[in-house]
């Protein structure tokens, strides 16, 4: 029924080993007591709609389950359920004290299990796995091209992935991977032939394990956070038609404004056209088609921010890199067995490393004396599409709202023109005008600042700082991160309530700021997780 051998993705992350034989019993999605009603699910395995582990602790730990089958289904998308075959890639929650196995079977072969268990058949199964975990290291690939600028040289464009993930893992993220690589190669060729000029600045390129590799390499060598300046992260960059992709190529946070996005749309805008006159036409002067890819136009789409990959990790308040990251959203193959090399555009890998390629060796040559008025036409265009953003974000919301997301835009748009300026060395404004903490202030006016450790995006794969040391100090979960906001969610909500946090923007402002970005919030519940986040070390008031 499920073979590793065959499909790797069967057996559940974070599986211990077992070799057991007992009967299965179906108990829709796990998740509640409910699920378990009337039901002796001791010493047996359980069916579950849901993931393993969100089912382990309540099936195995509480009433005695042997092990988990789980046929949950992948992303919500608009195929999401379509596909009976699909089977999804599965997660046992990693510091779980009950331990045991789980594997992963498709919809198609769950509804078989399911029916026969409603009509009254005793099912056995068997299963055995050879699986554990063992302290490790992170190992983390980088390569460099040493920059021409003896006054430049120290500081880096890097080019980041993710190497890790389940088998197939093609888009996700082989894709990124092997494209950064070829950018790597190509840039190599072209300055060992002379034609490309060696670039001032050092350009590196980074293969880690995805967010915490990242995480923990920007804390073990904290030369390199200082040492770089730009990011250009790939992370699902080949999703062929099949798949259902939209290309994106994603902005910063609104807590850390950077024209580094603008120099990846103006590349990408360039790739939109000639693509698209190719198609159209069968004729353009850069069609960027691969001979075994497909000629469908990119139709790349400038997207506001999102999280889910290492570029919220250089982007964190901890590190303040700005990140270009370039992804496919939707896949309606990822974290399944069909995330598959067929799937993979060669057309879209070759129009993906172009844009990377393109924007970090113009961020790598960018000095003083080059600086043109390409970057100051870049920025009008920019500000017109912000606008654009903004007055569609502010229908329907009050006029006090308006009024705040007109000011937290305006901010964005002065910052990504200050940060060309500081890219080129002058010091960046650190002032927000704001009033630091008095005696008995206000909720609004509390001013809070991270602490120089822990550094980094609180929760990566499989481990939550906050959770864990909220639960150690007594500390109740906050509201915020359970919060749903317009066109954000209390994990989004979280990130930039942090980065927000500088010492100098008041809780009032903090609030005004997050909410522009991801829909109005109460006030209290920012002041509740600054608070909470206080007890726990991760920021402190400013007095």
């Amino acid at each position: 029924m499920a073979s590793y051998e065959a499909e790797p993705i069967v057996l559940a992350e974070d599986s211990e080993s077992a070799d057991v034989t007992a009967d299965l019993a179906d108990v829709g999605e796990g998740t509640k007591e409910s699920d378990y009603a009337g039901k002796d699910v001791k010493g047996k395995i359980v069916l579950v709609s849901a993931q393993p582990g969100a089912v382990q602790d309540l099936a195995v730990g509480k009433f005695g389950a042997a092990g988990i089958v789980s046929y949950a289904q992948n992303q919500k998308t608009a195929w999401w359920g379509e596909d009976e075959n699909l089977i999804r890639w599965g997660h046992l929650e990693t510091f779980s004290p009950n331990k045991t196995f789980a594997f992963m079977v498709s919809l198609q072969t769950a509804r078989r299990l399911r029916e026969r268990l409603a009509q009254g058949e005793e099912i056995r199964l068997h299963a055995v796995a050879k699986a554990g975990q063992h302290a490790g290291n992170y190992e983390v690939v980088t390569a460099a091209i040493r920059g021409a600028d003896r006054q430049l040289q120290d500081e880096e464009i890097a080019f980041s992935c993710h190497l890790d993930h389940q088998r197939p893992g093609a888009n996700d993220n082989a894709s990124g991977c092997v494209t950064i690589l070829e950018v790597a190669r190509t840039l190599q060729k072209l300055i060992a032939e002379g034609k490309l000029a060696r670039p001032a600045r050092t350009i590196r390129f980074i293969w880690p394990p995805e967010i915490e590799g990242t995480v923990t390499l920007l804390n073990a060598k904290p030369e390199f956070a200082k040492r770089i300046k730009a990011v250009v992260h790939m992370d699902m960059v080949g999703g062929g038609p099949e798949t259902k992709a939209v290309f994106h190529v994603t902005r910063g946070p609104m807590s850390l404004p950077s024209f580094v996005h603008d120099v990846a749309w103006a590349f990408a805008e360039f790739v939109n056209e000639e693509s698209y006159k190719f198609a159209a036409t069968g004729k353009a002067e850069f069609p960027l088609v691969a001979p075994e890819g497909g000629k469908e136009p990119l139709g790349a789409a400038d997207s506001a921010y999102t999280l889910g990959s290492d570029h919220q990790v250089y982007q964190d308040s901890s590190f303040g890199i700005p990140a270009i990251y370039l992804n496919d959203w939707p896949d309606r193959y990822i974290h399944t067995n069909l995330d598959t090399a067929a799937n993979i555009d060669p057309t879209k890998l070759k129009r993906a490393a172009f844009i990377g390629a393109a924007s970090g060796y113009f961020l790598a040559r960018l000095n003083v004396q080059n600086a043109s008025s390409g970057l100051e036409l870049s920025s009008e265009a920019r500000s017109a599409r912000l606008a654009a953003r903004m007055f569609s974000r502010i229908r329907g919301l009050s006029k006090a709202e308006e009024a705040s997301v007109n000011q937290v835009f305006t901010d964005y748009v002065a910052g990504s023109d200050e940060s060309l300026q500081a890219f080129l060395g002058a010091p960046r404004s650190t002032s927000s005008g704001t009033r630091l903490n008095a005696n008995n202030a206000k909720p609004g006016e509390l001013v809070f600042a991270r602490t120089a450790t822990p550094k980094g995006p609180l929760e990566v794969f499989g481990y939550d700082y906050f959770e864990e040391h909220r639960r150690a100090a007594g500390v109740a979960t906050p509201k915020l991160l359970r919060y749903e906001g317009l066109w954000g969610a209390g994990e989004e909500y979280a990130y930039e309530v942090l980065n927000f946090a500088d010492g100098q923007r008041n809780t009032q402002k903090i609030r005004d700021a997050v909410s522009a970005e991801y829909g109005p919030v109460p006030l209290e519940l920012v002041v509740e997780y600054l608070l909470a986040a206080e007890k726990i070390g991760v920021v402190e008031q400013v007095k």
